[in-house]
């Protein structure tokens, strides 16, 4: 099967690659790009742990082809926050214990991510709401629920310092 060319920004950064048509961008982005933080779960679109932001819009990566990402940019859980820092959101859910076992994190914070960039002071039903899609074995939601809020405060904040005069 020939595969196709595609030219995408993945976590800030421009990258090209050959995919083969029929190829879930789920295992686009761990077997290719090598990344393997985006968590495969169900593998039809109803449990949210494999949710990348595509264009800032949360999807179900086992739900798309990689070739559906040309011209795209994709953001997965290895692009939040830096080398040595932690994003405000994943930095919420470590204070806020918002995560146990850690295998709908990635999925959670795609879509707490979408969610406070649409809405930067959601109500507890906007975020549960935006959570909706996403399972979670361990926690119960109140804390993630807790961790989006506080998510959303830290950025708030952060966008007041960054427009304040000097």
């Amino acid at each position: 099967m020939d595969k196709v060319a595609i030219e995408l920004t993945v976590n800030g950064r421009a990258r090209q690659a050959l995919v083969a048509p029929r190829v879930l961008l789920s295992d686009f982005i761990r077997q290719q790009l090598a990344l393997p933080g985006t968590h495969v779960g169900c593998e039809h679109g109803v449990c949210g742990s494999c949710n990348v932001l595509v264009n800032g819009v949360a999807v179900r990566s086992c739900l798309m082809f990689a070739v559906q990402l040309d011209g795209a940019e994709l953001t997965t859980v290895e692009g939040f926050g830096g080398a040595d820092t932690l994003h405000p959101i994943q930095e919420a859910f470590w204070e806020e214990h918002g995560l146990q076992c850690g295998f709908c994190t990635p999925g959670m914070l795609a879509a707490a991510s979408e969610l406070l960039a649409q809405t930067p002071d959601p109500t507890e039903a906007e975020i549960r709401e935006a959570i909706a899609g996403n399972l979670c074995r361990c926690t119960g939601y109140q804390y993630i629920i807790e961790a989006i809020r506080s998510a959303a405060r830290k950025l708030r904040e952060a966008r007041v310092e960054t427009t304040e005069p000097v």
